[in-house]
């Protein structure tokens, strides 16, 4: 398995609120993470810098994450913590206010392959040449189209866009979604695991990703920071993160 990650603050922004990761644990156990934070005075760095590094540091200290349903319970029980640690940093610095941030998450082991999300930074996952969305964005332009009030077309340009209906520090009790992926399916197999900020999302289309995640002239890294620069390209508005696993292919 090969694995990238990279994070850029884009052509509009002074600096960068993302933070991303891809560790491994004691047994070889995988989690990404990528969290796009928000608040003043560099505040979202904070809060997404917290929420990466805590997650980070308790899965890579772990012998194994266990069960499927023993991951879903740490998964919930580290999302709670963040939540909180980021509550009182907020309470505790007077220029934090708004201090928040999304997070994606991603975990794959032999058995089991699970996304948590809070907010609207993307988990997909690519097969047979195509992304496929696994998370559900927590914004008031989603649920308008899940209600059917707005079409997909009214959403990719409604002036509302980027109101968050959910986010770590937002809210003293948060519920991650969390999303199984089944993978030991022969017939139907994953190619890769690919979390993403806004930044790129809003810039590029499926399309456009998908294009160059199946050019075979170019390696992992080559990958991603093509898609970087094809959102700044295209006015890079915000900051621009990407976690990338190819779980097959060289």
């Amino acid at each position: 398995m090969l694995t990238y990650y990279q994070t850029d603050p884009g052509k509009v922004r002074s600096h960068n609120e993302d933070s991303v990761t891809i560790v491994k644990n004691l047994n070889s156990e995988y989690l990404l993470v990528v969290a796009d934070g928000m608040g003043g005075h560099k505040a979202g760095e904070v809060a997404s810098s917290l929420a990466v590094n805590e997650l980070s540091k308790r899965f890579s200290e772990l012998s194994s994450i266990g069960t499927k349903e023993e991951a879903v319970v740490w998964l919930k029980e580290i999302i709670d913590e963040i939540n909180v640690k980021i509550l009182r940093y907020a309470e505790e610095h007077i220029d934090a206010s708004g201090l928040g941030t999304t997070c994606v998450c991603s975990i794959l082991t032999k058995d089991f392959l699970l996304f948590g999300n809070v907010g609207d930074s993307s988990g997909f996952v690519f097969k047979k040449g195509k992304l496929y969305k696994v998370t559900k964005d927590h914004t008031l332009v989603n649920i308008l189209l899940e209600s059917g009030e707005i079409t997909e077309n009214d959403a990719k340009t409604h002036p509302q866009k980027n109101v968050l209906m959910k986010a770590l520090g937002a809210a003293e009790i948060i519920d991650v979604d969390i999303f199984e992926v089944i993978i030991n399916n022969e017939e139907d197999k994953i190619d890769g695991i690919f979390l993403c900020s806004d930044g790129l999302s809003n810039m590029l289309t499926v399309e456009q990703m998908e294009k160059v995640l199946n050019d075979k002239d170019l390696d992992i890294e080559e990958q991603v920071e093509k898609m970087i620069m094809k959102a700044n390209m295209r006015g890079g508005t915000d900051n621009i993160t990407i976690a990338y696993a190819r779980l097959s292919g060289e």
